[in-house]
């Protein structure tokens, strides 16, 4: 019976990830920065862990929680939505510290175990902003492309070692918590000279023909995690699988 570790498990693409896992039969640890045991199944399968993916410490205690690994989903991230312009460099960090450190962090810190034993699989959420040109999320794009990059490295260095490494690209989500979760982040990011232009690109948000849920991406995340094909990119949701078909 193989483990997943999955972060970011507290809502969203990480909640639907875990569960997904655990109906397949797996053992999930379900990491997140405040432990909610009560959003997920009750079953000896499934292990709520604290983790923040910005702390050494606290990465070093989950995983030495969690028991050896089969694969490491690094799904915990922060959104960032405003005009760069007036995005403080402190708020361009604190995104940083999670979606890209974090994430290069938590792989860092896996892989001794799956370099010695020849096997295991990393994967990375991303976003679909990474494959085409969004407005107002420049930070957020920026903290997303650099693990773009660091994916497609990584996976050349890990081949011989028989670790596969995967990005999984999410589209547009209007049910997750993007937004509602980074509201006092967002505070005073879309001053007065922004506005019309903000108007104009949230209508167009309005109403997309196509939207991404999060089973979408959890079942993304499991292709991915199962795939011996050498595929390194995985769009999950029909407007990102439109969005990579285009580009």
């Amino acid at each position: 019976m193989k483990t997943v570790l999955v972060t970011g498990c507290s809502s969203g693409y990480g909640l639907e990830t875990a569960r997904h896992f655990h109906a397949q039969g797996w053992n999930v640890v379900a990491t997140m920065r405040t432990p909610r045991e009560n959003i997920l199944p009750r079953s000896s399968r499934l292990h709520v862990v604290a983790l923040d993916v910005t702390k050494p410490g606290s990465i070093a205690a989950a995983l030495e929680a969690s028991g050896p690994l089969d694969v490491l989903v690094n799904n915990a991230g922060i959104g960032l939505l405003g005009a760069f312009e007036v995005t403080p460099m402190t708020t361009v960090r604190d995104v940083f510290e999670t979606n890209t450190f974090g994430v290069m962090s938590m792989t860092q810190a896996v892989l001794p175990q799956f370099r010695t034993r020849g096997s295991g699989v990393i994967v990375n959420v991303t976003s679909s902003a990474t494959l085409a040109p969004m407005p107002l999320v420049a930070v957020y794009t920026a903290s997303k492309m650099a693990i773009e990059g660091f994916t497609a490295s990584l996976a050349f260095e890990l081949e011989a070692f028989n670790v596969r490494v995967k990005l999984v690209e999410p589209g547009y989500g209007p049910s997750t918590s993007f937004t509602r979760n980074g509201s006092a982040r967002m505070e005073g990011l879309l001053p007065e000279a922004y506005a019309p232009f903000a108007e104009r690109i949230f209508a167009s948000l309005g109403q997309p023909a196509a939207v991404t849920s999060a089973s979408d991406v959890a079942e993304g995340v499991w292709r991915a995690a199962n795939d011996s094909t050498g595929t390194l990119r995985f769009p999950a949701g029909p407007d990102a699988v439109a969005l990579a078909r285009a580009t």
